[in-house]
């Protein structure tokens, strides 16, 4: 067994053991997502350590499978509006790149195109090979569509994109969302009481943020598809030279 399949199967033995250790904690302490937000809320509130707590479990958070949106509602709560705000920007990013390395180490070296792949395989292929191509713009875009956070994380580790262009897209193409679920958060009096007693204005103004972020994120992809690639970017494009054919009868010199 070589060094990579070890290094793999370390990875997802501790991954699996920190999923099944969370869920026995929750269902032996009977406590759904909410409520575990809740109580991690009141023990890091009004402490001077609360940001450092809330940032390593926020680290945390994607290995646990725990929803990144309730963490960003939690520091609204938590630090308010301001700080709030930039707690999310470096735990959500950092948390992010975690994500990303276990994908990557998780997955094989992607392979070019093998004669005989069917059509779906090499339909997945072409996709990863583009994502890596554009990986800004890919990565931008479905961050500004709000697609799964912990997903986009894994698969683009997992197709080995350029982790600089992952990383500064995604540091971009959250803030919309950041500030939209930081300003949710930061209106209201406990997670566990739903919306009760929250300013309508501050819904109204996350609301806004939300539909503005999908809006350019909609606007930049129609963009993306009316534009023509040419063929030295075209990921789909056969570079190959055709092959030389025989002439014509009628293309042959004459014989004297």
């Amino acid at each position: 067994m070589n060094r990579i399949w070890l290094q793999r199967i370390l990875v997802v033995g501790v991954w699996v053991t920190a999923i099944v250790a969370w869920q026995v904690y929750q269902r032996t302490n009977d406590l759904g997502t909410i409520e575990t937000a809740q109580r991690f809320v009141d023990a890091v509130d009004s402490v001077w350590w609360g940001p450092l707590a809330y940032v390593a479990a926020y680290l945390l958070r994607p290995l646990l499978l725990f929803p990144a949106s309730l963490m960003t509602v939690a520091a609204g709560l938590l630090f308010g509006p301001v700080l709030g705000v930039l707690l999310v920007v470096l735990a959500a990013n950092a948390s992010a790149m975690v994500a990303y390395l276990v994908g990557r180490a998780l997955a094989n070296t992607p392979q070019p195109d093998r004669e005989g792949d069917d059509e779906r395989a090499g339909l997945i292929r072409r996709w990863g090979d583009r994502m890596r191509e554009r990986s800004f713009e890919t990565v931008f875009l479905m961050r500004l569509l709000f697609l799964p956070y912990d997903l986009v994380n894994y698969v683009s580790g997992a197709l080995r994109i350029r982790w600089t262009a992952f990383l500064l897209a995604t540091v971009l193409g959250t803030i919309p969302g950041t500030i939209s679920f930081v300003l949710l958060g930061a209106s209201l009096e406990r997670l566990d009481e739903g919306l009760d007693g929250v300013n309508p204005w501050t819904v109204v103004a996350s609301v806004a943020i939300f539909l503005v972020s999908i809006l350019i994120a909609r606007l930049a992809r129609s963009r993306d598809e009316h534009t023509t690639p040419t063929p030295e970017t075209h990921p789909w494009h056969d570079t190959t030279p055709p092959a030389p054919t025989e002439p014509s009868s009628s293309d042959r010199a004459p014989v004297a």
